[in-house]
């Protein structure tokens, strides 16, 4: 009955607006609203395993991989909050800031693409880029990296139950097992799942309205799917979802927060039809996310729908069109499982990042 609900979208909008007379029916309403997979289909040279899973998340919780100790994949997708950082854009080891906002990896297993620039067409492949990246973790290779992955009796001990071969601790077997990890962080149940499975209550009257308009003013057109960001994973390799942003350059928004000095996906393929083309963020959990856009120049979603109705749709949204957007981007925030911390296998009695000069002055 459920998944029959799910299908016959337009049915089940009509039944939960009629007493009160919010919508009406028409065809902007047909449209295939999605819930979202408790679990997510894994790549055949990666399995899932609770193992490999546990292995994954002690890497992505070590700051140890980065070159001064203090920066962990979570230091920028915390996952104890939005799974991002709450800044405009993040900063690694030495202070050093990076050039655009920390997408969050809350459902990052639902997208077509990772990056902004969609230069990474896996999880796996997605892994391998902040460890060495200068402004994030900073490390010189990947080699680098293992050596000290290799120097923890508990990591070594880790690799060879979960991984086969003579010499299991390899950056593509690390990456494998981060990438297990991040398959398991999915938030479904949202207020917004469960009313198109069915539960006419789950959504307020606002929300219902706002459900309406975030498709009748245009933004399925690219925010569509269970994750609101285009087409699922099974999209051929290299084939990742993106779209022009800004569209309309002769907006007002697009100077005020600097929207198009970043040339996008140019910056990795060096076509000329790639400037300004981003990958399609998702918009589940999107309330706990600001700032907001590739650059984290607007700091409030209720500014964000303002802008891209704008910018994306040259629309000027009235107030309650926008109040009403945001109240159903809000009924998006899911479940989130609950996640243990890892407890981290350590080098007895020596250290594992070297090069570190001595504190000086007053401290602990």
């Amino acid at each position: 009955m459920a998944r029959a609900f799910r299908k016959n979208v337009v049915h089940g909008l009509m039944v939960a607006g009629a007493a009160t007379g919010l919508l009406a029916a028409g065809p902007a309403l047909a449209y295939d609203w999605q819930s979202l997979p408790e679990s997510v289909e894994a790549p055949q040279d990666n399995p899932t395993t609770e193992a490999k899973v546990e292995l994954g998340k002690k890497l992505y919780f070590d700051p140890r991989l980065s070159e001064t100790g203090t920066v962990s994949c979570n230091t920028c997708h915390n996952i104890r909050e939005g799974g991002d950082d709450g800044r405009p854009s993040s900063m690694g080891v030495h202070g050093r800031v990076g050039p655009r906002n920390a997408p969050t990896v809350w459902n990052s297993a639902f997208m077509s693409t990772q990056f902004w620039d969609g230069r990474a067409d896996s999880l796996e492949e997605q892994a391998k880029g902040p460890l060495l990246a200068h402004p994030e973790m900073g490390m010189p290779s990947h080699d680098k990296v293992m050596e000290r992955v290799k120097e923890v009796p508990g990591y070594r001990q880790a690799f060879n139950k979960v991984f086969d071969g003579e010499n299991p601790v390899t950056i593509d077997n690390a990456v494998k097992a981060i990438a297990a990890f991040e398959r398991t962080l999915i938030t479904p149940n949202s207020p917004y799942d469960h009313y198109v499975e069915g539960k006419k209550d789950a959504l307020t009257e606002q929300q219902v309205r706002g459900m309406k308009t975030f498709n009748q003013v245009g933004c399925t057109s690219c925010h569509s799917g269970a994750a609101f960001n285009g087409p699922q994973p099974s999209m051929p390799s290299g084939q990742g979802f993106f779209r022009k942003f800004p569209t309309f350059m002769d907006s007002k928004y697009v100077e005020k927060y600097n929207l198009a000095e970043d040339p996008g996906r140019y910056k990795v393929t060096k076509k000329e039809g790639d400037k300004h083309m981003f990958k399609v963020p998702t918009l589940r959990n999107v309330e706990l996310t600001a700032p907001y856009f590739h650059n984290g120049a607007v700091e409030s979603l209720s500014e964000a729908v303002r802008v891209m109705g704008k910018v994306q749709l040259n629309r000027d949204l009235s107030d309650k069109q926008v109040a009403d957007i945001v109240a159903f981007l809000k009924s998006l925030t899911g479940e989130f499982p609950e996640i243990t911390m890892p407890r981290l296998p350590s080098k007895p009695g020596e250290t594992l990042v070297d090069g570190a000069a001595p504190a000086g002055g007053g401290g602990h």
